[in-house]
């Protein structure tokens, strides 16, 4: 019988290489110290992230600096303040944020979390550390604080404020009478909105807007720019589409803030419901005559009975 045809129980209990294309298939780097920080397994995402095989660590110690960890401060974690020693000392998880040093030189910022390894007997053999890269995190934080200084942040949401978005559609505007490629426009209103704060009190209401941003930052594309608009609406521009794509990201909006939910203070639960208008840009477009026709489509939506999306 071959590996493919076996049980999974089976799979797991006797074939050991499962574990290892288990492991080597995370994103994350992934590897095994003893009590002398000795390096025993290397998982290729460890190999992604750092540029080190597991050829070229395996049978080494963590003490010889390899990755140069430093914390925020600039501390040498390998000599003082070691998570893996930390958590071979007393057996209990810890995390941390810092940076380590690439084969090729640069410094990687990378979340780290590391658990005991225990035998039978429950006593600490080793230590596991998993670490995820952060550049993607660390960029969006700077680009909030950088947002944050000039007055472009939207202090409730966390997200662009109208002043940042409308900046953001006069730049689109141009791009577009200079190269002729169209972006599209959503308009997008919470549905319900007064009745949420009427009935559950202004504090859920700005849970609701708090949550409703994340979901739309969650639904659009990492290109794409959305914002508040103001009170309970929000803008988001969207380049590179055409009618089909702006159509379908529409919809995905839609439908991911249907299925968000929260608990108001009394545990009554609040439901949310948004309705979207969505204008492709058009040769000549102004800021007003392309905000406006996203704002008659987003009126048609509410008309037809909310929680729906319309795009032209």
């Amino acid at each position: 019988m071959t590996n493919a045809n076996l049980p999974i129980q089976q799979l797991t209990q006797y074939e050991p290489g499962f574990y290892k294309e288990l492991l080597d298939h995370l994103s994350d780097g992934v590897y095994f110290v003893d009590r002398e920080r000795r390096i025993l397994y290397w998982n290729e995402g460890a190999s992604r992230l750092t540029g080190y095989t597991a050829e070229e660590l395996l049978g080494r110690c963590c003490q010889d600096d390899i990755l140069c960890h430093v914390d925020y401060a600039g501390h040498q974690l390998c000599h003082e303040g070691c998570p893996l020693t930390a958590t071979i000392a007393t057996g209990d998880m810890h995390e941390a944020s810092v940076f380590l040093r690439h084969k090729q030189g640069r410094r990687v910022p990378v979340s780290v979390r590391v658990q005991a390894i225990r035998d039978n007997r429950g006593e600490v053999i080793g230590a596991i550390e998993i670490f995820s890269d952060d550049s993607a995190r660390n960029e969006a934080q700077r680009k909030t604080e950088a947002m944050n200084r000039l007055a472009f942040l939207d202090h409730l949401t966390q997200m662009p404020n109208r002043r940042f978005m409308e900046m953001t559609l006069r730049t689109a505007l141009a791009e577009t009478q200079q190269h002729g490629d169209p972006f599209g426009l959503l308009l997008i209103d919470l549905d319900g909105f007064k009745e949420i704060n009427d009935s559950f009190g202004h504090s859920c209401g700005d849970r609701t807007l708090q949550e409703t941003a994340r979901t739309l930052t969650g639904s659009l594309r990492p290109t794409d720019t959305v914002g508040r608009w103001g009170g309970d609406e929000f803008l988001a521009i969207v380049r590179n589409v055409d009618k089909s794509v702006l159509a379908m990201l529409a919809q995905r909006c839609v439908t991911l803030a249907a299925k968000t939910s929260l608990h108001s203070n009394d545990e009554r639960m609040i439901s949310v419901s948004i309705s979207v208008g969505a204008a492709l840009s058009r040769p000549g477009d102004s800021a007003e005559s392309i905000l406006q026709r996203a704002d008659d489509l987003l009126y048609r939506c509410k008309a037809a009975g909310k929680g729906c999306a319309l795009a032209e």
